[in-house]
């Protein structure tokens, strides 16, 4: 007797069209899945990425673009999911915002932004995600920060944002089971921030410096995590990974 073939996982990737996002839509394809790449701006990335991927399996990656701070439309992300390959098992949270807002400069705008990328739109999105992902028994994963835990100084807004999605990790875990997992992975040194200058090349050493294994990590080191939540980790939920080569147990 011939078994059923098991349905194709379906993966959203919220800012999944360079950095980390690229390299957890990378990893996922290679097992096999579907991948919906979000993007907000880097049509031209997210266009390469579906190209290079699509010339390996036809027809396994779509584009979204979307405004994650505009709440209206995250429903739509996974209306467009759902229709292009037939259901939603994982979500990954992505896309954040980053930048300083040292004390007495932050502005509301600042806090709207910050909070918006790194928490509302992680919350309203999974809430719009949570239907599909009961039909499936899927996850969801969170890309927090290890300074969730430990704040970066000048950095206060997106370390609160980061604090509270590490919250909002652990209450979506308890909301949402049994059927859908709810996991964060919390990255250290791994990809430099692109034009700022907090960290020149003075910083980055003192940086490694302080991480255990005495190096910076990689997107891949990140993806990895991703893909164990989402594949090898049927039992765990609720659950923080700091994946930054002892960083965070040496602060």
């Amino acid at each position: 007797m011939v078994g059923k073939t098991p349905p194709v996982t379906t993966v959203l990737i919220t800012g999944g069209s360079k950095r980390v996002g690229a390299e957890i839509a990378r990893v996922m394809h290679a097992t096999g899945a579907n991948i919906m790449i979000h993007y907000r701006s880097s049509a031209r990335e997210a266009r390469a990425l579906q190209d290079e991927l699509n010339a390996v399996r036809e027809n396994s990656v779509a584009l979204i673009q979307a405004d994650l701070l505009d709440t209206a439309v995250l429903p739509s992300l996974v209306k467009q999911t759902v229709a292009s390959f037939g259901g939603l098992d994982v979500l990954v949270n992505n896309a954040s915002s980053f930048y300083p807002t040292p004390v007495g400069a932050i502005t509301e705008k600042d806090w709207v932004d910050l909070m918006g990328s790194n928490l509302k739109a992680p919350m309203f999105l999974s809430q719009a995600a949570a239907a599909e992902l009961k039909k499936r028994h899927g996850c969801i994963v969170n890309i927090t920060d290890i300074h969730a835990d430990r704040p970066m100084k000048n950095y206060l807004v997106y370390s609160v944002a980061k604090a509270a999605l590490v919250g909002l990790t652990k209450s979506l875990a308890h909301e949402l089971a049994p059927n859908v997992r709810v996991n964060g992975v919390a990255p250290g040194p791994i990809m430099w921030p692109e034009d700022n200058p907090d960290f020149d090349e003075v910083t980055r050493q003192r940086i490694v410096s302080h991480t255990m294994l005495q190096r910076s990590g990689t997107p891949m080191d990140i993806a990895r995590a991703v893909r164990f939540f989402i594949e090898d980790a049927p039992y765990i939920s609720g659950q923080i990974l700091a994946v930054d080569g002892g960083r965070s147990a040496k602060l």
